[in-house]
């Protein structure tokens, strides 16, 4: 899929990560449509890229259906916007769990139902998820989360064998631990011991090689971290002693506490 002087639709565009790529998707010249609840933030980035603010709430239907009417003309969607949900799911009202679920799993998949069928008529497209390595082995204090990224996965890979020969791309990209941008960085996390960090501006070049090349999934993070979590996904009892072990529970109970009050 060609970049250059292709429309692209980004989710998320107010955070961390959803700014670097609209900087990155902008350098190779898309035509930027960028969308969030925080028109304060998305308007200044649009007018020093271009692009056009579609201000949307994707935990609400109507706003979707309208941002989707709204963005008809993008060929490449990057649903990128996701909703802190660390912490043990005791801890979350319904009405939480609700909202995290939409924005963070819904929302991706109704966008892709509903443009998907534009991008076929044109005979190209592409449909871009960002999920996260937590969609391959799951963690402590992140029952909720992990849902929603192992239920993106399998959506995105299955979504993928559905729409080949149309025309249209499917690729999820994963990311580990972002040290300079999102949820991570903004909770003020840290670490155990050797586990090491990618930038935010890694994220956003696997996501262009994932466009360019129709990558079905691209895993950016240390090595190290991506040979853990492949063994994690096969091996989940192994997983589990071996995060005990490191610490996790540590650092879920510092996210989790950084993102209280953002859910």
């Amino acid at each position: 899929m060609r970049i250059d002087g292709t429309t692209v639709l980004l989710t998320g565009a107010t955070g961390g990560i959803g700014q670097t790529l609209a900087h990155a998707l902008a350098a190779k010249g898309a035509k930027l449509l960028l969308t969030g609840r925080r028109e304060e933030v998305l308007r200044p980035l649009a007018e020093r890229l271009g692009g056009r603010v579609i201000v949307a709430d994707l935990a609400e239907r109507s706003d979707l259906e309208r941002l989707v009417e709204e963005a008809a003309e993008a060929r490449i969607l990057i649903a990128n916007a996701a909703l802190p949900s660390s912490g043990p799911v005791l801890d979350y009202r319904p009405e939480e769990l609700d909202r995290a679920l939409d924005v963070n799993l819904r929302a991706p998949m109704l966008l892709s139902r509903l443009m998907a069928p534009r991008m076929m008529e044109s005979g190209s497209g592409q449909l871009v998820m960002i999920g996260s390595l937590s969609g391959r082995t799951a963690s402590p204090g992140a029952a909720l989360y992990n849902a929603a990224k192992f239920g993106l996965r399998g959506f995105t890979l299955g979504l993928r064998q559905d729409l080949h020969g149309t025309g249209v791309g499917v690729s999820l990209v994963q990311p580990g631990f972002v040290g300079d941008a999102g949820m991570f960085a903004d909770a003020g996390t840290s670490l155990p011991t050797g586990v090491r960090t990618i930038s935010s501006r890694r994220v956003a070049a696997a996501t262009i090689r994932a466009i360019e090349r129709n990558r079905a999934e691209v895993n950016v993070a240390p090595l190290e971290l991506r040979l853990g979590s492949a063994l994690g996904g096969l091996f989940p009892t192994l997983a589990e002693r071996a995060q005990r072990s490191a610490g996790a529970g540590e650092t879920s109970r510092q996210l989790a506490d950084g993102q209280r009050g953002k859910r």
